[in-house]
């Protein structure tokens, strides 16, 4: 098997600074599990880092992709285990890095995907729904077809999870449930899970409010404002950062209203992000408010990795 490092957690939790400096001690590539990340021109929205950050590291599935293209979870995954041979065949360690639970857990646990399971007629009808008549009355159609989606979505009320649901069973005849005990196969990966996040709530809020703060300070609106103007992909419509924006460009806010929006949307975000991986049990959580300096926080890190026996000491894996 594959040995692989994976590391999750909320946005601005230091995921890509952690990711470099394992990669740089145990002789690592990073493949970037971020769903907006792929696009290119969107740098400062989607936090991709810089060149000085990357501090020489390849990272690969990086702004690569036009953002008038669309890109699915199927895409990634498929990349993404060639991006991984290809780094265990060089003789170096792979380690999987975003905030995009789905991404992750598709990849490691190597879910095979139903071709033909969209049709975005179908998803805009269950959008029409629900702009008309609520979330309630889609989790009402699908406690019909899957209670065991309906269990799990009525918790955390994730419209758009809902609508998928809604529209891969009428398009394939069978519910997200079923494709996913089916789609399930033996995983060629032998991961060690790492999740980074605060223990005080409050700390994660305020290093998220300060990232977009210093995304503006580096040219949020310059980018907003040209991305804006292009075709967007309905996969690069979702990204954070943008549609915050449009009402300050179209004279009906002021920016600071917008930017309180924006910073609202990423928390909300964030917090959907840990609920996601909270319930991976595999994962290793560190509390990044609880290291005296980010050297301790690195070094636990590093122990839990070479415990697992995912080092040893020499440039093999």
């Amino acid at each position: 098997m594959i040995k692989v490092v994976s590391i999750v957690g909320p946005t601005a939790s230091g995921k890509t600074r952690l990711s470099v400096e394992i990669a740089k001690k145990l002789n690592g590539e990073i493949v970037s599990a971020d769903s907006m990340q792929i696009y290119k021109g969107m740098t400062i929205a989607t936090a991709a880092p810089t060149e000085d950050e990357k501090q020489g590291i390849k990272h690969h599935l990086m702004e690569f992709l036009s953002s008038d293209k669309n890109f699915s979870v199927a895409d990634y995954v498929e990349l993404a285990h060639k991006a991984i041979y290809n780094i265990h065949k060089a003789d170096k360690l792979p380690i999987v890095v975003g905030g995009t639970g789905l991404y992750v857990d598709s990849l490691l646990n190597n879910i095979k995907f139903t071709d033909n399971s969209s049709d975005i007629k179908v998803r805009e009808k269950y959008t029409e729904m629900l702009n008309e008549y609520g979330v309630s009355y889609l989790l009402d159609k699908l406690k019909e077809i899957d209670n065991i989606s309906y269990n799990r979505l009525s918790k955390e009320i994730n419209a758009k999870r809902i609508i998928r649901a809604l529209e891969f069973y009428e398009v394939t005849g069978k519910t997200i449930t079923e494709q996913n005990i089916n789609s399930k196969q033996d995983s060629p990966y032998n991961v060690i899970k790492i999740g980074l996040t605060c223990r005080d709530r409050e700390l994660l809020y305020n290093r998220i409010n300060k990232r977009i703060d210093i995304m503006l300070e580096s040219g949020l609106l310059e980018e907003a404002e040209k991305v804006l103007n292009s075709d967007l992909s309905e996969t690069a419509k979702k990204a954070i950062g943008y549609k915050e924006l449009i009402p300050y460009f179209s004279g009906e806010q002021s920016l600071e209203e917008c930017i309180e929006t924006l910073k609202m949307n990423t928390r909300r975000y964030a917090k959907r992000q840990l609920t996601w991986f909270r319930r991976d049990e595999d994962i290793n959580w560190l509390y990044i408010d609880e290291y005296d300096s980010f050297e301790d926080l690195l070094n636990t890190a590093l122990k839990i990795i070479i415990t697992k026996g995912f080092y040893n000491g020499q440039t093999s894996f």
